[in-house]
């Protein structure tokens, strides 16, 4: 039973890594971030998106690995504290969002936009889905972080291949 447990997740890795090639090439992640470049103009909420494709043996949580990631990439060190990580873990076709204290939405909300780009990944629409949750975090980052005088971009746009 061991040996197939391994197998199923070696198979898991390969198939992640084929979608990180797949649907994350040089002008999808592009796309996404300009994406966040123009959503960022219009509140003080910073957006890193993280794509992994196969999450490390170390963490086998993938909502302890988006907290993880999200100190490693410092989404927390924002003037604001309006730092949002999207992470994406391929392999296991998970998603989480991890929000600083200073953005209040509810986790309802949260896990609205987690679901409903996961259903548009099982569909593989990978470009649509990705770019649609951004556009839905950027909307509740325009109601709970509006642009402010000292606005600056503190965080890169661009995506995090892990």
């Amino acid at each position: 039973m061991r040996s197939n447990i391994k197998q199923l997740m070696g198979l898991a890795a390969m198939h992640g890594h084929w979608l990180r090639r797949r649907h994350f090439n040089e002008a999808m992640l592009a796309k996404i971030a300009e994406h966040i470049r123009q959503g960022e103009t219009e509140h003080t909420g910073e957006l890193v998106v993280a794509v992994e494709a196969t999450m490390p043996s170390h963490e086998a949580d993938p909502e302890l690995r988006a907290l993880e990631v999200y100190g490693r990439l410092k989404v927390w060190d924002t003037p604001f504290n309006s730092g949002v990580l999207l992470y994406l873990a391929l392999d296991r076709r998970a998603i989480e969002i991890v929000a600083d204290r200073g953005i209040t939405a509810s986790s309802a909300q949260w896990q609205r936009v987690c679901e409903n780009l996961q259903e548009s990944l099982a569909k593989g629409h990978y470009q649509h889905g990705v770019l649609a949750a951004i556009d839905t975090i950027q909307a509740i980052l325009k109601a709970q972080a509006p642009f402010g005088d000292h606005h600056q971009d503190s965080l890169a746009n661009a995506p995090v291949i892990l």
